[in-house]
């Protein structure tokens, strides 16, 4: 896992990507192929005290919309019944939530984040977005879930289409 630090560029693209400031920014975790950012790296405890579990969290607004089209048309169900029939499958899914965690918590453990990761991990399939952006933070081959959901998506990070003002 690579993090770069996070130019003023870089946050005033995520601001518009998102259409809000960003906050407790540790850094972009994944780039488009244009350069801009597509996975913000966000601290575990937020200014105001408040924990953040979502570590790597989606900003790039056409990762975001083809991941939702994914999960309207039943994307997460087929994952979820994956999980549940095949044993090697769901211990990966578990190793992606550790994996998770211990990346997170490299940049400051919060007590009240004890055991949560994201996108329902390690037991549930809840949020492509979260599990897709763990995917493009750490490269293929540790979220299995975010992988398929990645493969399966009609968007893809070595095809920009990002709006002109964010690259």
């Amino acid at each position: 896992m690579t993090i770069d630090t996070a130019s003023e560029r870089d946050l005033e693209i995520m601001r518009i990507q998102l259409g809000r400031p960003m906050r407790d920014v540790v850094g972009v975790a994944a780039r488009c192929i244009c350069g801009a950012p597509t996975v913000v790296a966000t601290k575990p405890r937020l200014a105001d005290g408040s924990p953040f579990p979502t570590f790597y969290y989606l900003t790039h607004p056409g990762a975001t919309a083809a991941l939702s089209t994914l999960e309207a048309n039943g994307f997460m169900v087929s994952e979820q019944d994956k999980l549940a029939a095949d044993p090697e499958f769901a211990s990966a899914y578990a190793a992606a939530h550790n994996a998770y965690i211990a990346d997170r918590d490299a940049h400051g453990r919060v007590d009240e984040l004890d055991g949560i990761s994201a996108g329902g991990m390690p037991s549930r399939v809840k949020c492509l977005h979260a599990l897709a952006a763990h995917s493009l933070a750490v490269g293929p081959g540790v979220n299995l879930v975010g992988d398929a959901a990645l493969a399966a998506a009609t968007w893809s990070p070595e095809r920009c289409v990002c709006a002109p003002e964010t690259r």
